[in-house]
């Protein structure tokens, strides 16, 4: 993923930086709509997102000429749409009937379960599938920390382990780092920060007393009468689909030539990848009970709030990748291609841009400051194996995943969770409030210990 979208960026010519002013504008929007243009921003954000992508993309083609780099976002953007929104639709297929009261111990069990799924099947399809199953545990008790340390463990740092857990290994491993590289290199960090947030979340949790989630939910008693087991799973016939849209990931044309795909001159656009996953998705939703899909308060609207504010995400980003691709490769950075400089740069860029070509800016660096490549997948995989060079991936990978979680725009899940967190009426955070009193005083104390085990 994202290969085709860093060449096209990384020889472009220099931007000026006035072009940030639409992708700065929608993040302002987004952070400080909802209160500042509360009725307006609620009505008009999927046409001002729309609106402001298709002026940065009509821009590119029609001044800078730049129809490579467009058709290569649009692409990027219909993977990332397609794979969530395919998670989505298969996630709801199942119900995980909960017949039990909420506890610290049982609230903190569930996301660990998450951490360690997200490396299964992803850091969306685990945070689909289990925030439902959190709400009902909470019931109307459910508080947004609640919700909160869902985003933090499950939607991010959970996905640690393996390429499969987030698009930035992901991008690594289609590159060329081993497949077993994250699992044998980042576990120390994976245990670390999902122990240190679960930790935290148990005390929260235990100082507010939330303990009185319903011991049994209305959807529960119409799915499975009288049935007395803790946690039941309905829809286990639908698990391949899942297997199908996750292990299709895989299906990246700039790694395997030859797919079969659809492009406009000759610029890859859709593919079998998106084929399988939204079949997949299809024949999932059509197979699954309507009685199901009411159960689990299934509707579009929160899929279709994040694909559509993503598009504008997408498009007016090209700008900030080519600055940030641009700076990463001055000769001035040289002397910071070092692990703890590398994981706080990745980092703070993955917090405000998307994670995986940030991750891919930073492995370019890395690698050209020691005379490789990163189009060689050979040498990308002596770079992941030497260890000399070793420490500067694995800051590189921290850094990308787990800052991550420190805005709703980090990571693609993050906002689909919100949204479906305010679909069954949890009174979520602003974007400003995530960040002010949730990540900083939260999780950023652990990205800072984190930081101080980076070996310079």
């Amino acid at each position: 993923m994202l290969v085709s979208l860093l060449l096209s960026v990384l020889p472009a010519a220099p931007v000026a930086p006035w072009l940030l002013l639409p992708f700065l504008t929608l993040l302002f929007l987004v952070a400080a709509g909802p209160m500042v243009l509360a009725g307006f921003w609620d009505r008009h954000h999927k046409a001002i997102a729309v609106g402001l992508g298709l002026l940065m993309a009509v821009w590119y083609l029609g001044v800078r000429h730049e129809g490579g780099t467009v058709a290569a976002t649009l692409a990027e953007y219909t993977a990332f749409a397609c794979t969530l929104g395919s998670l989505y639709v298969v996630g709801g297929s199942f119900y995980i009937g909960v017949n039990v009261r909420a506890t610290p111990g049982r609230n903190a069990g569930l996301l660990a379960a998450g951490a360690a799924l997200a490396s299964v099947i992803g850091t969306t399809g685990a945070a689909v599938l289990l925030i439902r199953p959190l709400l009902r545990l909470n019931g109307r008790r459910t508080r947004p920390y609640h919700v909160v340390f869902f985003i933090f463990i499950v939607a991010n740092a959970g996905g640690l382990l393996t390429p499969l857990g987030d698009p930035p290994l992901l991008l690594g491993y289609l590159r060329g780092v081993p497949f077993g590289w994250t699992l044998t290199h980042l576990w120390p960090y994976w245990l670390f920060a999902n122990s240190a947030l679960l930790g935290i979340f148990w005390l929260r949790d235990r100082q507010n007393q939330v303990f009185g989630g319903l011991s049994v939910g209305e959807e529960t008693r119409i799915l499975a009468p009288g049935g007395q087991a803790a946690l039941t799973l309905h829809g286990a016939r639908n698990l391949p689909f899942l297997a199908a849209v996750v292990g299709a990931v895989l299906l990246d044309p700039a790694r395997l030539t030859g797919l079969p795909s659809i492009g406009i001159g000759g610029h890859y656009l859709i593919g079998l990848r998106e084929i399988v996953q939204i079949g997949a998705a299809g024949l999932c939703y059509w197979r699954t009970p309507s009685q199901r899909l009411h159960a689990n308060h299934f509707t579009w609207a929160p899929v279709q709030e994040v694909v559509v504010l993503f598009f504008g995400i997408f498009l007016t980003m090209m700008p900030a990748l080519q600055l940030a691709a641009q700076a990463a490769t001055q000769p001035a950075l040289a002397p910071w291609v070092r692990p703890a400089p590398l994981y706080w740069a990745t980092g703070v860029l993955s917090a405000m841009l998307d994670n995986a070509p940030t991750y891919a800016n930073f492995l370019t660096v890395g690698l050209a400051r020691h005379g490789l490549t990163a189009t060689n997948p050979a040498q990308v995989a002596a770079f992941a194996a030497a260890p000399a060079t070793s420490p500067l991936l694995t800051a590189i990978s921290v850094g990308a995943v787990l800052f991550g979680a420190m805005t709703y725009i980090g990571n693609g899940p993050n906002l689909l969770v919100r949204a479906v967190a305010e679909q069954e009426g949890v009174p979520m955070p602003t974007f400003h409030g995530y960040f002010l009193r949730y990540a900083l005083p939260f999780l950023l104390p652990v990205l800072v210990l984190i930081g101080f085990s980076i070996v310079y």
